[in-house]
This record gives C-alpha cells, structure tokens and sequence, in this order.
C-alpha cells in the first residue's frame, strides 16, 4: 500500500479511537495497532518522513489494505489490541506476546470479604472490575480504598464459630490501623458489609460522594499548609477520576456470545460481527452484501448469521442482535439487548457499521468529485493546446546538471492529471560531455521512446519539455528519428514568462495565469525539476566519495567518507598522524593509507 492509495482513503477515515490491522494481499493480519485517533496514526505511517524504521517501510509496503475498529475510548483501544494480538500473533507486533492480562480489582465471594488485585478471573461468585489498562492506577486506586474503608487482607475462615470462639488472634494489621479487628469480633458483619457497598459504588463509577469527601480533605491540608498530604491526595482523586470501570471491549459478565449489527444504504448492506470469548472481543469483521430487490434486513442479517459463524468457525451459544429471526439451530440462545453491557456491546456493532455506510458514501463522493475535476482540467488542456484527444497520459522531461557535473536528466508521468510516481524515470547522461542542454535532452528522449517502442508500451498523448526553443527542437529530433513526432503533441514551456511553445511555431502560447491547464502543466514541470535535482544531489553525493581515498586497497567508500569527513580534504589525511589516523579509522586501515602515500611519495628510480 503506498501514500497515493492512502491519500484516497484518508478523507474518510474516523477522528474516533480504535485498533486498526495492517492486511496483506492473502488476508493474513500483519501488524495490530491502537489510536487515540485513528487518522492521525494511520497517516503518521505515510508521507516522507526519513526516519522512519525499515520494519514500518516493510509493512506499509507488504500491507494490501487496512481495516479498522471503532470503540468508545482509548482504554478501550488498548484492550482490544491486546486481544487481538494474542488471538492472531502478528508478524510486526512485538509486544503482547507473552499473554499477558490486564488486572481486575476483586470483591471476593466470602463472609467479610476481601478486595485485592488479580489478573485471574475465577468463576466461584466473586465480583470483578475492570479491566485496567494502567497497573500504576489501579494500584494507586486500591491505596485509595485501604485509605478511606480499611479492610481485612488475611485468608483466615471468618466464620461465626471462629470469631465467637476467639480462634484468630489480631494481627499486626489491627495494630497499624489497616483493619478493624473483624477477625476477633470488633467490627460488626453489617458495618464490614457497609463499606462493601461503598466499595463496590466506587468501582462502579458512582463516586460523587466520595469525590467530594477528597476535595474537602485536599482543602484542608491546603488550608494547613500541610501541602504535602494535600499533594498527595490529589494524586489520589486524579486515580480516581480516572477510573475506568466499565469497558465494553473486556466484560466479566459477558462470557462467549456472537454480536451482530446490520446499517444499509440504497446499494449494499454492512453486517458488523463482533466474536467474544470469555468476556474478549477476539474477532471484528464487516462483511458487505450486495442487496436485492426484494431482500430486507432480517434476511440479510438472517443470511450473514451462519456465513460469518462458520467463517470463524463460532460454537457459541448466544447470539445478540438488534431484531428477532429465525435460527436453524435451535441449541443457540438469541437475545436483544435493551440495557447494560450487552447493549453496549450491541451499540458498539452497530456504530461500526454504520460508519462503515458512512465512509462508503464519503468514499464515492471524493471519487466521483475527482474524476469530475481531471475531466475538467483535462478538457481545458486540451482545448486550450489544440489536441484531438484528452491527455490522460502526460510525460514531462527536465535536465540537472551543476556547472558541467554530473548531467542527468528526470521524466515524470502524469496519468489523469495525477503523478504516477511509479513510472517516474532517471537518466544519467551518457554520451555528452559538459554542460550541453540541448544534446542531453536528445538523447534522453531517444532512450526513453526507444524503449517505450521496444517493448510495445503505449506512447504518451502530451509530452512537455521544460526548455525554450532549443530544448524543444532537440526533443523533436529524436521523436523524428524514432518516426512517433506525429504520434503525440509536444510542448516546451518557458520558466521566466511561462510561454508554450510548439515545435515549428516561432511564436508562444500565453495561456491565462490562472487556467487550471497552466498549473497542470507547472505541476508536471516543477515535478520533474523536483525528481531531477533529488537524483542529481544522490549522484554528487555518490561520487564525493570517489576519490583517490577510494583507490587504496582495502579502503572501502565507508572508510573514505569517514577520513574526508574528519579531515575535510585527501591532502591533510595525507599530513596527518598515524595517531589521528587511527582514532577515526583503526590500526589496520592506518597501516594501508600510510603504506599507499609513501610508495606514492617515493622518487621513481631513473631508468
């Protein structure tokens, strides 16, 4: 996938948070990735960029196309691709391998129960919230939780028995303030189970109370100058704050269910799947259909149901939808949900298919908005030169060169008033020397229709020279030669007052500042001068280095590069030390750069 396939799909892409996935051409998941915004992330992997890593320039170019998922905050995104890259092991994730959880906070099912951390869920009744995507917060929130409910963190069986019979001696908890002394009958079930409650509203997100208890006691410090506890009790509101307790990605009361959402617009159907096990999204899809006549929405949804169950290979047992229909397998259970996480989850489908009409639409209008534009700007060209057809195909030459150095010269094409960068072509000139603009472009124009011809390729229908007369006339000669000057139209455009000129016409064209043919034609010129002057840079560079540096054995152009670089000339690598020497290059390529400039010093022996 390059930037100009990008560039036609990043109008339509979502500001919203989401995981996205890095496809290749035979479908297999190549690359998982979370964004807070994910056109913002997607279009940091494209544009020019130089230092980017080789394994991101690898997988935008293995990648076939990208598919992304919708959720309702960035804790979500994170825990989704978690899921997403344990399930499929991508090629380029990196991280994640090693099936790691996230933690919950656990109200234990027990008499005076027990709230701790874990990262394991165990079905015996207990109550779990989360997950958290952040280890640092949920620990910060359960010292929020031992500050404002102390509780007990022993194991001990505190059954009624136990505690009358005064089996469990307080320990040094009690003592510290951390627990209540439950264990030996000094704080009531029902207070115990009070603090329970408070708890629990808390993880829930139902946390005005407490929230306002903080910011008193924050006041107060502050109000004592005591800025220190105030710091610190701060900290523990922002935790709070930001708590996440429910997420609709991660649920610990949903277990193994298949989620379906269907939006249409007048053409296709978009049904949105979404694959849950133990609580996890571990699969999203949007399958298209293409409607009928006479086909609603429940016989599509009807229809895609078993599709996408079987093309998951899916053995669970329920199914949320947005409507009734009729299931062949009467073992699985068919709800609709109305509240709670399961509607969360119903709505989270929904929402991504129902994006998905939109980018559609979005996607048809940018195209139907482009094609409009070419045909228009192409039509002004061709009127405004005169030419019997359209110029869909649009080749521009340019000639770089730095006092005589060097000489090379660049051919952009345009196809439908657009760069096709993949047929842009270099040349270095071959057969003239010094600065001769004129001789270059004859033969660059040769080699380049010679070729075309050769190997059967369909000639261009405009051809632009970024020259005056002289550039022009050596172009036409070689179109001559080659028997094509008939074949295509072709112009040289001034750079001082922008004149078009055609071969055997003494006088320019003058076309207005602002036509949208002129700029197409500027476009395709400054393209061209732009892809000249990069190659002609990377040629001097390349031959910077070729010096008599170059021409000692066993001293390669890394080597050369390092001593010109440091020393700045081949003559004062030639009066330095052997010390100085061997700090930039080592002993051993010391000893060859020595040994060569004294054999080269030494006085040839008369004959």
């Amino acid at each position: 996938m390059n930037t100009s396939d990008f560039q036609e799909i990043s109008p339509t892409l979502p500001l919203d948070p989401g995981v996205y996935k890095f496809i290749d051409p035979k479908g297999t998941i190549l690359y998982v990735g979370k964004a807070k915004n994910l056109k913002n992330r997607l279009s940091s992997y494209f544009g020019e960029r130089k230092d980017r890593q080789l394994k991101t320039k690898a997988l935008v170019r293995l990648a076939h196309h990208i598919e992304f998922t919708i959720v309702g905050s960035e804790q979500d995104a994170l825990l989704l691709e978690c899921q997403l890259i344990k399930q499929h092991q991508p090629r380029y994730n990196v991280m994640l391998k090693d099936g790691k959880t996230y933690p919950y906070i656990c109200v234990k099912a027990e008499r005076f129960p027990r709230v701790f951390v874990t990262r394991r869920l165990i079905k015996d009744g207990s109550t779990y919230f989360g997950p958290y995507t952040s280890g640092q917060r949920v620990y910060a929130l359960m010292d929020l939780i031992k500050q404002l409910f102390p509780l007990r963190t022993c194991t001990f069986a505190l059954t009624k028995e136990n505690i009358e019979k005064g089996k469990i001696k307080l320990c040094l908890e009690y003592h510290i303030k951390n627990c209540m002394g439950a264990c030996a009958g000094l704080e009531s079930e029902e207070a115990y189970n009070e603090k329970i409650t408070q708890i629990r509203n808390m993880l829930k997100g139902q946390y005005g109370a407490v929230k306002a208890h903080l910011k008193k006691e924050m006041a107060t410090y502050a109000e004592n100058l005591e800025f220190e506890k105030a710091q610190h009790t701060k900290e523990q509101l922002t935790a709070f704050e930001d708590y996440q307790g429910k997420s609709t990605i991660v649920s610990s009361t949903i277990s193994d269910v298949d989620v379906f959402a269907i939006a249409t617009d007048e053409k296709m159907a978009y049904i949105s799947y979404l694959k849950v096990v133990n609580g996890a999204i571990i699969h999203t899809y949007i399958l298209e259909l293409e409607k009928n006549m006479d086909e609603d929405e429940d016989a599509m949804l009807a229809f895609a149901v078993p599709y996408l169950r079987d093309k998951f290979n899916s053995d669970n047992k329920e199914i949320f939808a947005p409507f009734e229909m009729k299931l062949e397998d009467p073992s699985v259970i068919f709800t609709i949900p109305k509240i709670g996480d399961k509607k969360k989850l119903l709505d989270l489908a929904q929402k991504n298919a129902e994006f998905h009409v939109l980018q559609k639409r979005k996607q048809e209008a940018l195209r139907a908005q482009k094609v409009t534009s070419a045909e228009r700007i192409l039509t002004t060209l061709k009127e405004d030169l005169q030419m019997d057809v359209l110029p869909m195909h649009i080749e521009c030459f340019d000639n770089s060169n730095l006092q005589g150095t060097d000489p090379v010269s660049s051919c952009v094409v345009f196809r439908n008033a657009k760069p096709a960068k993949r047929d842009y072509r270099h040349f270095n000139v071959k057969t003239v020397e010094g600065p001769n603009d004129f001789a270059s472009m004859e033969e660059v124009v040769m080699r380049r229709y010679k070729r075309l011809l050769a190997e059967s390729t369909p000639l261009p229908q405009l051809i632009i020279i970024d020259g005056g007369k002289g550039q022009l006339s050596a172009a036409m000669k070689s179109l001559n030669a080659l028997g094509i000057a008939d074949k295509v139209t072709v112009v040289g455009i001034a750079k001082q007052l922008e004149e078009i000129f055609f071969p055997d016409d003494p006088l320019p064209l003058y076309i207005d500042k602002k036509s949208e043919s002129l700029k197409l034609i500027q476009q395709c010129r400054n393209e061209a001068h732009r892809f000249g002057i990069t190659f002609h840079r990377n040629q001097r560079s390349k031959n910077f280095i070729q010096t008599e540096l170059t021409g000692i054995e066993g001293i390669g152009e890394t080597t050369a590069e390092k001593l010109l670089t440091h020393f700045g000339s081949v003559i004062k690598v030639k009066e330095a030390s052997a010390e100085e020497l061997e700090a930039v290059i080592g002993k051993a390529a010391t000893k060859k750069v020595k040994t060569y400039f004294i054999k080269a010093n030494a006085p040839s022996n008369p004959a």
